[in-house]
């Protein structure tokens, strides 16, 4: 039987069992390290050899790898010492009801849209443009870039500037801007339609071919019941008001067929005017646009606007018209527009009609 306390085989035991000594041999050579459940986390003045030193990694600082965390301070600014006191609710109260008897009759400041602490009235003039149909909002900014933005009256360099649509008066290469609120149309009006929004006798109008907007339009002038040709819709009140006003003298184009032949001076005659019953009549422009045989077609431009104008003075003239179709109405043309259409004016026609009447 093997002995347990000699031999070699009886050293494993000895090292496994409670009285050796290996350790105490080990450590009279140099310092033993402690060992985990030793080690201390101690940080700061007062931390032991053993441990780690003060500000060594994440542990030494209380961090994810474990460790005590010290309670911080609050940080105090420059020359500040104590905390101050809390106000009570009825301190706060008092403060508050003396600040609304202080300002209860001033009035607000209302401030301009460029002053710094105004930026979220009005909209920006990029967005103004590109709702208007000038293209996306880059191809904006390239046109305030060019210095062919004017708002009212000052050309735009900036981006970014914010605008009143409905105030303020906004221009792209000198032609008026037409914000969203206004809308503008033309009508192709055929034959047998009457030029009223509304016929109480049941007969076909102008309202049947707008009756799904949602902003009630009107037209502009008139047109005879047979005649057809270019009539334009709109919600610009003013803009209606100064296109039919004799003082803007906006010129009408219109193209008659009628019976010749015709002398040679019909044209001086019409432009020298022709008396009516309601006074003299004079056209601005006339040419003989197609012959055939008898048949003649003819243009005559005139800036008024009086009842039957153009139908009176031919058929005083001794030329019975026998079809009329009006073919422009200032600078807005039918060209290949067919009878019954109706189309959206573009922006650069309805800068044209604003300048042909100075708004």
């Amino acid at each position: 039987m093997r002995s347990s306390g000699s031999g070699k085989s009886g050293g494993r035991g000895n090292y496994r069992g409670a009285g050796n000594n290996r350790d105490q041999k080990q450590g009279q050579g140099r310092p033993r390290k402690p060992r985990p459940e030793e080690r201390r986390y101690d940080v700061g003045p007062g931390a032991s050899q053993d441990g780690p030193k003060s500000g060594r990694g994440g542990a030494a600082r209380g961090g994810p790898k474990g460790g005590p965390k010290r309670p911080q301070e609050p940080r105090r600014g420059a020359g500040q010492g104590r905390t101050a006191p809390a106000r009570s609710r009825e301190y706060e109260a008092r403060a508050e009801e003396r600040n609304r008897e202080r300002y209860a009759g001033k009035k607000d400041v209302k401030l301009p849209k460029t002053f710094p602490g105004a930026e979220q009235e009005g909209e920006r003039l990029q967005k103004v443009l590109a709702r208007a149909g000038y293209g996306s909002r880059r191809a904006c900014e390239e046109l305030i870039e060019q210095a062919r933005v004017e708002v009212n009256g000052e050309i735009v360099l900036e981006q970014g500037l914010r605008v009143d649509p409905e105030k303020d008066e906004i221009r792209v290469d000198g032609l008026t801007v037409a914000t969203q609120s206004y809308q503008f149309f033309s009508l192709n009006k055929p034959a047998g339609v009457v030029s009223t929004m509304e016929d109480p006798e049941g007969r076909q109008s102008l309202g049947d071919y707008v009756t799904n907007r949602e902003t009630r339009l009107f037209h502009v002038g008139r047109l005879d019941t047979e005649t057809e040709g270019v009539i334009l819709l709109t919600n610009h009140g003013e803009l209606a008001h100064r296109l039919t006003h004799p003082r803007y003298g906006v010129k009408k184009t219109y193209l008659a067929h009628i019976v010749g032949p015709i002398p040679r001076d019909l044209g001086k005659r019409l432009k020298d005017g022709i008396q009516l019953e309601d006074g003299y009549a004079r056209a601005d422009h006339f040419r003989v646009v197609e012959q055939t045989g008898k048949n003649y077609l003819v243009e005559v431009t005139l800036h008024e606007g009086r009842k039957h104008i153009v139908r009176r003075m031919l058929a005083e003239a001794g030329f019975p018209v026998d079809k009329l179709v009006r073919t422009a109405f200032g600078p807005i043309t039918l060209g290949d527009q067919k009878s019954g259409w109706l189309r959206r004016l573009s922006n650069t026609e309805v800068g044209m009609l604003m300048r042909e009447v100075d708004l």
